[in-house]
Order: structure tokens, then sequence, then C-alpha cells
């Protein structure tokens, strides 16, 4: 005898197939979205029955069947980071508006961790993969990686990249070089001439180009920045401080201090403001993203735009066909008051 306590068993498809007066199959594909045609009438009893019974359909066990998952999984490399959040915000979007729902890890910079990770979203049966973050040059675990995702695709899976086209699959690709080499020659022209740069190590490939661009611009014009006039650190806000810690003490040789990342960029305002020095006053200081929080803080950050909703939007589209691999995202240099015109 049952308790009243305890909920009935579930209703079960059999139990619908037989409250319609149906065979279990086409229960089954009345409810589950088969590509076989129920003709119209036995679809309404069925649709009816379930109704009547209060019964679900076991999305996990359909996922198994059909081979994928209604999931987009997305690996960033910090949630944390305003960076990150924003591709997500856009992959997050564009995933609403065709049914599918994202689930998300961080690799936090290791790639053996997100070489983890790839494996682990693939026994979820994920229908897209997406890697959102700069590649490593000389990375021990790349060719693993690109065979767990190529494994990924071959059973159906649809796998994008953003950041550099280093492996074969679609890219979203970011134009770090021009983008920086944009924001020198800029800056040059408001009339900075002494710069000084914080950047994460030369084996990741984003913190490379950027700084390799900025060096490009100054160079266009005649300027140079040598490796002691370049502080490396880690790729995040405090290492943006630590950074800054680092050319406190030579501040007065330069006009302006170049982050390779916002987040960074942030962090050495604080540790300038901390020492005494006044950013946007006594040193220029810009970054490079334009996340949404360096509008805000003060002095307002000098930058240079990647649209990134648009980014990890695109970046699903890639990944569903409804979109097309083209040139780099455009950049855009955006000037605020923490580079205020010199002279």
């Amino acid at each position: 005898m049952t308790s009243p306590d305890l909920p009935a068993n579930p209703p079960t498809l059999h139990d619908v197939a037989r409250e319609a007066g149906v065979s279990l199959a086409t229960a089954s594909r009345s409810l589950n979205g088969s590509a076989r045609t129920v003709r119209e009438p036995y679809r309404e009893k069925v649709l009816a029955a379930a109704a009547r019974l209060g019964y679900t359909p076991n999305l996990s066990a359909q996922a198994v069947a059909k081979g994928s998952t209604m999931t987009v999984a997305l690996l960033v490399a910090d949630i944390a980071d305003p960076y990150f959040s924003s591709i997500a915000a856009g992959v997050i979007r564009a995933a609403d508006d065709v049914g599918l729902v994202v689930t998300m890890a961080a690799t936090e910079r290791d790639t053996r961790r997100e070489l983890e990770l790839v494996r682990a979203m693939r026994g979820q049966r994920p229908r897209v993969l997406i890697l959102a973050g700069s590649r490593v040059e000389g990375d021990e675990n790349e060719l693993a990686l690109r065979a767990e995702l190529e494994a990924f695709q071959s059973t159906g899976g649809r796998v994008t990249l953003i950041s550099q086209n280093t492996l074969p699959f679609e890219t979203v690709l970011l134009d770090n070089f021009e983008g920086a080499r944009a924001l020198a020659a800029s800056l040059v022209e408001l009339g900075y001439r002494r710069f000084a740069a914080i950047s994460g190590v030369a084996s990741l490939r984003t913190a490379r180009d950027r700084l390799t661009g900025f060096r490009a611009g100054l160079a266009d014009h005649g300027i140079d920045l040598s490796d002691d006039d370049v502080a490396v650190t880690a790729f995040t806000r405090d290492g943006g401080y630590a950074g800054a810690e680092q050319l406190i003490p030579r501040i007065t040789d330069f006009d302006l201090v170049f982050a390779v990342n916002d987040v960074m960029a942030v962090g050495a305002m604080s540790a300038l403001r901390d020492a005494g020095i006044a950013p946007g006053v006594e040193v220029g200081v810009a970054g490079y993203d334009d996340i949404p929080t360096v509008r805000d803080v003060t002095p307002a950050l000098t930058t240079v735009r990647i649209p990134l909703e648009e980014v990890g939007a695109r970046a699903l589209a890639l990944a569903m066909g409804t979109g097309e691999q083209s040139a780099p995202i455009a950049t855009e240099v955006i000037l605020r008051a923490s580079t205020p015109r010199r002279g």
C-alpha cells in the first residue's frame, strides 16, 4: 500500500501510450520531436493523454538517444574577468534566440585544466563547444586538445574558438596586433613620447600580439620601447598592480604606461594611486578591450574597444552554421581622461 505522504510513481511513456490507445513508438514520436511524421489525430490524442497524466519527457534520455543535448559548453579563462563575462553574455543571448542553454567553466589559463574540461564536457554531449581565450605558444597539451576537439566534431559536435586560428577549427579572429598599433599611433598624436608597458608572458599569444603591435605603432613614429621598459607579469588585475610596482621607481622616465588588457590597467592605476602618483595627471595609462568597468573608473580609461558581446554571438553563429568566418573583428581606439593631450 502506498503511503499518502509519498508521491505516486510519475507516469511513463508506456502509460501515455496506453491512455491514448496508440503504440509506444507513436507516443514517443509525438512527444519527442521525431523527424518521422505522426498523423495529426494520433498526435493530438497523445498530447491530450500526456496532459491528463502530467507526463514530462525525459530530456536526458532524449539527449543520449539523439547523441547531443540542447546545451552550449563555453570555456573561458577567468569568469571574474569582465572581458570573458561580456563574451559569455553574447553567447547566452544568442543561445536564447535559438533555444539552447549555456553551461560554462573556467580554465584559469591552465592548458592542462582546459584539456581536462574539454574531456569532461564531451561526456555531457553538448551540441556546441566554444573555447574563449588566448592560445599559448609551445603548449604541451595542444596536440591532445586538438585530438579531443576533432573527436567531438566526428560525432556531430561543433567547435568554435575565440582568439587566434592556431588550431584547425572555426575561429572568431581578434586582430590584437593592429588594434594595439592604432592605439600607439593615437597616443603619439596626443603628444606622448616616453612609454612603458605591462604585459603577460610572451608565450601568451594575446599578450605578445598586443605588445608587438604597440611597439610597431611606436616604431612607425621613430619611438623605441625597450625590454627594460616592459614589466612582464600575470595577465590579471593583480598582475597589473605588480607590474606598475616594478615601474614606479622609474615612473618619472615615462609619459604613459600601456597595459595589454584593461584589468591589468585598472590594477596599474591602483598601484600608482597607492604610491601617491595620480594616473592621468602625472602619467597617462591606457589598456585594451574596453570592458564596461573602465568607463566608470577614475580617470576613465583610454583603451581599444572590442565589441565583446558581438564576439560571443558571432562564435555561436559560426558554430551553428548561421555565420561565416570572416576578417578579424574590427576594433576602435577610445580616448578618455586617463590620457589627456600633452603640451
